[in-house]
């Protein structure tokens, strides 16, 4: 029989049957083959009845039902799942066809992958794919990258079945070789980490501080959404606030206060150490969850260690108080999401420089515009942004974020302080602001550290009053000696 498939798809959970039928939806001839046979049987006689959609139960038939190059596309569990089907792929594929894998996998596993793949004459592709179950069926983000010459055989499948913002521009582009595209949608994932956190804070301090309800703290949220704080997760989260249980309470309150976590946020976290960048804001957004989850120890916790009553009284009694603290919180949120993006930012283009990826900045703002679980009103000005300034070092240095910054100071500031006086955590918040600081300050004491440093470990320093890559060592005891440690980073 001729080969009539544009597309093999292999993995059928949810976000798997979505893109298949996404594809079918726009023309596409799709064949899919899932390990568990079965699987492959009920989506054929269920969500893809009556589509053009191929169901295979080997991937040898798989394969043969392809059109040539051949296009093959993985959504499986990220690790050694990933290896070993590209392995049981690879027989049946001849120079020129092309692996494509749409799971979370990590970026230097792609780098690896692509490397080998090209070895054999084959073509691999590791893309992103961001937006959910919803993205995936009605138009996701897509973040593909490795053999650029992959890239013109899957393009148009690819932007086609993505998000469309402003003008039907497809919020799909290739974003670089090796692992680059994993690599952007790692940090996209660590900015999701650090959204929903600081959000997470802005209702824990309405709930515990201002002791508002979930349909008060619903209305707030709707008011967010219709501004620029304009978002997918602010429009999820208002939706979640007006949610009753059966019994009519509020569901989120009888949801447990422990987070889950796949470990993108963790990888992002480790990424930024390895390059020096201070992602501050996501890592304290994944150790947040790792603190949730010592559920049991806080409760126990809770009764013994004793802090300041939560409630601000004055405020939630006054309502001119109230609605000025809630003001202020909505910039505390604004002014922290900023520095979230620009340590993003600042991570990708640290990245970028050590891997040889020629990363468009404006670009991956346009990517994560729509269909992403990211996305918003906010990413079009980081788009602007680049546009006007493509080797912007930091987003704080740009004219329309140091101005919305400065707009937002007084607010931030107020709510972290706040916060901290009542003992209601704001990690996120706070390191935000002291990031902010951090960043602003033409000196810090880093030169008493490195001081200590070359005292105990003779680990050398530089001076104020010599050329930068000038390095001295001061005999701090008088029973040292001249000989200096190697290592220096600064």
């Amino acid at each position: 029989m001729e080969p009539q498939a544009d597309i093999a798809l292999i993995g059928l959970a949810v976000m798997g049957q979505n893109l298949v039928l996404n594809m079918n939806d726009h023309g596409y001839t799709v064949a899919v083959y899932n390990r568990t046979t079965s699987v492959v049987d009920t989506f054929l006689d269920h969500e893809a009845k009556g589509t053009k959609v191929i169901g295979t139960r080997s991937i040898d038939e798989l394969i043969a039902t392809l059109k040539r190059p051949r296009r093959v596309m993985m959504l499986v569990k990220a690790g050694s799942p990933v290896d070993q089907l590209i392995d049981q792929i690879i027989p049946h594929l001849e120079p020129g066809d092309i692996i494509i894998d749409g799971g979370n996998s990590l970026f230097a596993d792609t780098t690896r992958r692509v490397a080998y793949c090209e070895s054999k004459g084959l073509l691999y592709v590791g893309t992103g794919v961001s937006g959910g179950e919803e993205g995936a069926r009605l138009g996701p983000s897509i973040m593909p990258g490795g053999s650029a010459a992959a890239w013109p055989q899957i393009r148009d499948i690819f932007q086609s079945i993505s998000a469309k913002v402003e003008g039907g521009v497809p919020c799909c582009e290739w974003v670089g070789g090796g692992g680059a595209g994993h690599y952007v949608k790692m940090v996209h994932n660590g900015i999701e980490y650090g959204d929903m956190q600081l959000i997470c804070e802005a209702y824990n301090i309405m709930k515990q501080g201002l002791g508002m309800s979930a349909p008060e703290m619903h209305d707030v949220f709707a008011q967010w959404n219709s501004g620029e704080l304009d978002s997918y997760l602010i429009e999820i989260t208002r939706n979640i606030l007006a949610t009753q249980d059966e019994d009519g309470t509020p569901l989120v309150d009888h949801i447990l206060d422990t987070a889950g976590q796949k470990g993108t946020g963790k990888w992002t976290v480790e990424s930024s150490q390895e390059l020096g960048i201070p992602i501050t804001l996501i890592a304290e957004a994944v150790y947040a969850r790792c603190v949730s989850a010592l559920k049991d120890e806080r409760v126990q916790a809770s009764k013994k260690l004793k802090g300041p009553r939560p409630l601000l009284g004055s405020i939630a009694a006054d309502p001119e108080k109230k609605r000025r603290f809630i003001s202020h919180l909505h910039d505390a949120l604004y002014a922290s999401k900023i520095i979230s993006y620009a340590q993003g930012y600042m991570l990708m283009r640290a990245a970028a420089k050590e891997y040889g990826w020629d990363l468009n900045y404006g670009g991956i703002a346009l990517m994560w515009r729509g269909g992403c679980i990211i996305r918003s009103r906010f990413l079009g000005k980081i788009k602007e942004a680049y546009d006007v300034h493509p080797k912007l070092t930091n987003l704080l240095l740009d004219d329309y974020f140091r101005g919305e910054i400065k707009r937002c100071q007084k607010g931030w500031r107020e709510v972290v302080s706040t916060a901290a006086k009542r003992g209601i955590p704001a990690p996120a918040f706070s390191t935000a602001l002291t990031f902010f600081d951090q960043y602003r300050s033409a000196v810090l004491p880093a030169n008493l550290l490195q001081a200590q440093r070359d005292y105990f470990g003779a680990h050398t320093y530089e001076r104020t009053d010599a050329p930068r890559g000038e390095f001295f060592h001061t005999n701090w005891t008088g029973r040292g000696g001249d000989t200096t440690s190697r290592s220096y980073n600064a």
